[in-house]
């Protein structure tokens, strides 16, 4: 898989330029908080990027990468329930590209979820679904086509909610943060999220709404930026997944699992299966300032390079990152 499949270089760059004005319409003059690691709670760390008028920090005890100073929650519900690049996101860049992300992304990702709930509930199998941020809702589409399946979908966006009501599916037009147990169903759920941790203004908080929502023996499954993937750890600034005002935190899989548990959840995996950092680096070759991979770059055949893909993924260094948990 090449990112350009799922990402078209023109239309994505025209939506961070989107971004890019949104910051300053929404964000320039709003109040801000110094705040300490979202996953592990240090105040110990080192500036690691500025990028649109937002500072980066590195913390030094578990290596999550986040915002800090964070403007206010107000501002950043503001800015995703009606802003023109979110607005884009849903009625421009979603409708390009999803049918390459349905094949690409969606589908693979629908059996895996399946295939997680089969190892970890066997034939107790929980029959409800809640997709928190579920955007166009594509895969609750796939899904639905390969397992009996209930799904509800959390929405804020106005444009997306639409989008998944025409779809036919049950939307709770909130944010996850505003949801009770009285909003969902009684019986037993897996909650799922996709690509929205790295969006979360206070991502324990989040954990504990969603503990409190859920059922003894419910499922979390999630996936979410590593801030120890290689494409950001080597492009820094330059890696267009440090998007401001969009990815605030980019944990990894050991900070992910210590806030998780913290949180009360039990970790059942934490992986970075990822296909596309080699593709990545590729693309944005010219930033990138260390030898090795530079050398790399022009060395390698599509073979090498596929191993190279393979063996970051597998070593928990990917900057796409899937975490499995439960609720004991």
């Amino acid at each position: 898989m090449k990112e350009s499949e799922i990402r078209p270089e023109k239309i994505f760059d025209e939506y961070l330029r989107l971004t890019k004005n949104d910051t300053k319409t929404y964000f320039s003059d709003s109040e801000k908080k110094i705040i300490n690691c979202p996953a592990c709670g240090s105040n110990n760390h080192d500036l690691w990027a500025k990028k649109n008028d937002f500072k980066y920090n590195i913390c030094n005890s578990c290596k999550t990468i986040y915002v800090s100073p964070r403007p206010l929650i107000q501002y950043f519900n503001s800015y995703y329930t009606d802003s023109p690049s979110t607005k884009y996101w849903a009625t421009t860049f979603y409708k390009v590209t999803e049918n390459a992300r349905r094949e690409k992304l969606w589908k693979p990702k629908a059996k895996l979820v399946k295939d997680l709930m089969l190892k970890y509930q066997g034939s107790n199998l929980i029959k409800n679904i809640v997709d928190i941020g579920g955007g166009y809702a594509v895969f609750d589409e796939e899904i639905s086509k390969i397992m009996d399946i209930d799904i509800t979908v959390v929405e804020p966006s106005v444009h997306l909610a639409v989008i998944c009501r025409d779809k036919g599916f049950k939307v709770i037009e909130k944010f996850m943060e505003e949801i009770n147990d009285n909003d969902l169903t009684n019986e037993r759920k897996c909650f799922v999220s996709f690509e929205l941790f790295e969006h979360l203004h206070d991502p324990k908080d989040f954990l504990l709404n969603l503990y409190n929502c859920m059922n003894s023996g419910d499922l979390f499954i999630f996936t979410t930026l590593s801030g120890m993937g290689l494409d950001i750890q080597l492009l820094v600034e330059n890696a267009k997944a440090l998007s401001p005002p969009h990815h605030l935190n980019f944990l990894n899989p050991k900070s992910a699992k210590e806030l998780l548990e913290n949180c009360g959840f039990s970790v059942l995996e934490a992986t970075t299966p990822g296909k596309l950092d080699i593709d990545i680096l590729e693309r944005n070759k010219k930033f990138i300032n260390d030898n090795f991979w530079i050398n790399f770059l022009d060395y390698a055949n599509e073979d090498e390079k596929d191993k190279m893909q393979n063996f970051i993924s597998s070593s928990g260094l990917s900057s796409h990152m899937m975490i499995t948990s439960i609720k004991k």
